[in-house]
């Protein structure tokens, strides 16, 4: 499998000239067009993908990781931007002959395919394009099957049409939500990494808990968290995060398996981390048609208690292992990180205001990315003047300027941004804040690339599945299944996470089992977002579960280790990952959709007794060494608080205080006897 950034890998100021243009030039018109809505929604769309090929096949290579062959590079990039050309210049035309295509739009239609695919193999590797391929292929030969899944046949230009014209195929709801939401945020992202966000979150996270017992571990847990607010990547996260927080686990004494499975079950989580979450939230968000804020209400309390388990698993480690933290003195002082970065903290907390304020993300992503570089900016200014008094002054002349935007739009806040850029291309040390700005851009269409190949591409999946119905028809045996049994469904629909997760992103693995398998949990009863939040955190738990487990042989490298021993570690460490979809299902007020707080308050009891014990079993320690029969007492209690049946909770937490009340006895006769001895 091809390493997901090896084509980008590079620092971005050793970039060819002409690729750092193309991806600024990218990221400028991604933010005009957000701005200022100068395009259609199709065109929109078309010029997303056409820019993404040519940044993809300017700088993957077809085999290897040597340069790709200029001409040829330029030839398939240009290609690409001509079926956005196509699609700009004879719009018109073409909404007056939907679904009547001439010559001249099956050949754009096909180079459109053709190159969307080698992109994605490029990128990502084989798996994801055969994934697709397969279902490109059943809607052209699906009529010769057998059985249910038989469709009625369909033409080759009404394959060609359904994917690269219209809005159900390659530029359906992935694409359009990865042109405008998803790049503003990775852009937004970009600027706080390159003004020192990272370096905040960790010196924070290093403060308040380096010192602690098993310090630099929990120190893992909250810099990802952290972290994962402003880069919605668990990959992403393991690699820049993972750089700091690996090596300085290992070097307290914690396992390299241990280490990795630590940073890559804490990145991963952030996806699932309110306020912001990963780029699949807004996906959901446009599918299921709900407020933003919907999904990160229901996603708030299984945030928690998964980081909370994992920073649990965490400090049970640390006491079985007697791993000590940094001394203190070496810890830097938290709120002196804050106190020299707190301007970063402004525009997450103003974006944070406007997503769960109703605001639409595009105009919060926007605002915020505005404010992000007036900050980045005003702060390179405002260090060349002396006294404080003129320093209060500036910024409240700039936020004066700025408020110029609710009454006469966003112009403002550009013709600001404008100045502001003027000031310092003058100012001494302004023009190393301008370069920043400039690499935050190109970072940010870096990032962008990915993502945004993931979505173009399952539009092929999302097309064939709404042109033939084969959703209904898979559908149909789950559901067959459910009547019987609710539970093996929900196992069925895990497995096909997990499988399709093996070697594709969280992205796509989201959008082929929301459209497949989430209708199915729906008819069965399952709230409409329960449903589609328990196929998005097995999407997320894919990456961490063997063979494959992409954020954990992202870690292997920096941890030393195999991807699979990293891989082992994580799935135990992220235990809560794999329990709290079940428990939605059967109660959904711990994602908020039920009846009351107190059902809410209750379930949230439930769940952190349950994932505390299952903590406890899976380390072997608690006060001591858990005896073989203790574990199976453990194990039961925090399966039968899982459950739901009627007397399920009663036996749990029966167990459960058992559990605790022998353990701490035996426990506390084990010291007095070493004492005496």
């Amino acid at each position: 499998m091809s390493d997901p950034q090896q084509g980008l890998s590079a620092n971005t100021g050793d970039w060819p000239k002409a690729l750092f243009y193309t991806a600024l030039i990218f990221s400028i018109f991604q933010i005009i067009t957000a701005a200022f809505h100068p395009v259609s929604t199709q065109v929109l769309r078309a010029t997303h993908i056409g820019f993404l090929l040519l940044v993809v096949f300017l700088s993957y290579p077809a085999r290897g990781k040597s340069q790709p062959w200029q001409p040829l590079a330029w030839l398939l990039g240009l290609a690409g931007m001509a079926t956005a050309a196509y699609q700009w210049y004879f719009e018109a035309d073409l909404i007056q002959r939907s679904g009547e295509l001439i010559d001249a739009d099956m050949v754009i239609g096909i180079t459109l395919i053709v190159l969307v695919f080698e992109a994605a193999r490029r990128v990502m590797g084989w798996a994801l394009p055969i994934i697709c391929g397969i279902f490109l292929a059943y809607g052209l030969l699906g009529q010769y099957l057998p059985g249910d899944l038989m469709h009625r046949g369909y033409g080759f230009d009404q394959i060609i049409n359904q994917l690269a014209f219209g809005t159900e195929g390659l530029y359906g709801t992935p694409t359009y939500v990865s042109a405008t939401y998803i790049f503003l945020f990775i852009l937004f992202g970009s600027f706080l990494e390159q003004a020192g966000m990272i370096r905040l979150f960790t010196d924070f996270a290093m403060g308040l808990f380096g010192h602690k017992l098993g310090g630099p571990a929990k120190v893992a847990v909250v810099s990802s968290a952290l972290m994962g607010t402003i880069t919605g990547s668990g990959v992403a996260n393991v690699v820049t995060t993972g750089q700091f927080t690996i090596p300085l686990m290992k070097r307290f004494g914690y396992r390299s398996a241990f280490a990795g499975g630590v940073e890559a079950t804490s990145s991963m989580g952030s996806q699932i981390m309110p306020p912001i979450m990963g780029a699949v939230a807004f996906i959901m968000a446009e599918t299921i048609n709900v407020p933003f804020i919907e999904i990160a209400k229901a996603a708030l309390i299984p945030a928690l208690l998964y980081f909370c388990s994992v920073f649990w698993m965490v400090h049970l480690e640390a006491k079985r292992a007697n791993l000590c933290g940094l001394p203190k003195d070496q810890c830097p002082d938290p709120w002196a990180a804050i106190k020299e970065r707190w301007y970063l903290l402004i525009p997450l907390f103003i974006l944070v205001y406007l997503l769960f304020s109703g605001r639409t993300p595009l105009f919060s992503g926007m605002v915020g990315l505005a404010l992000t570089s007036i900050v980045i900016l005003g702060s390179a200014i405002v260090l060349r003047l002396s006294s404080i008094a003129m320093r209060i002054a500036f910024w409240i002349a700039l936020g004066v300027l700025c408020a110029g935007f609710f009454q006469l739009g966003i112009g403002v806040v550009f013709g600001v941004i404008a100045l502001l850029v003027a000031i310092c291309w003058f100012i001494k040390g302004g023009k190393e804040t301008l370069t920043v700005c400039l690499h935050a851009l190109v970072e940010g269409a870096r990032h962008a690339v990915p993502v945004g190949i993931a979505c173009a591409l399952v539009g092929v999946i999302i097309g064939i599945v709404s042109l033939t119905g084969i959703a209904s028809t898979f559908a149909s045996y789950i559901l067959a299944v459910g009547q019987d049994n609710l539970f093996l469904s929900l196992v069925l629909t895990m497995i096909t996470c997990l499988v399709l997760g093996m070697g594709i992103p969280t992205i796509p693995n989201y959008i082929i089992t929301s459209s497949i398998a989430a209708p199915a949990l729906l008819d069965l009863g399952v709230p409409l977002i329960v449903s589609h939040m328990f196929v998005f955190y097995f999407g997320i738990m894919a990456d961490l579960t063997p063979p494959v487990a992409l954020a954990c042989f992202a870690a292997a490298p920096i941890a030393k280790e195999s991807g699979l021993k990293i891989s082992l570690w994580a799935i135990r460490i992220a235990i809560a990952g794999f329990v709290i979809p079940f428990m939605a299902v059967y109660d959904p007020a711990l994602m908020l959709q039920g009846d009351s707080l107190l059902a809410t308050a209750f379930v949230v009891l439930k769940a952190t007794v349950g994932i505390g014990i299952w903590g406890v079993i899976f380390t072997g320690y608690l006060l001591q060494k858990l005896y073989w029969w203790e574990r199976v007492i453990g194990f039961l209690a925090g399966a039968s608080l899982i459950l739901a049946t009627p007397l399920s909770d009663e036996i749990g937490f029966g167990l459960a205080l058992l559990f605790i009340v022998q353990h701490s006895w035996r426990a506390r006769k084990l010291k007095r006897l070493a004492e005496q001895g």
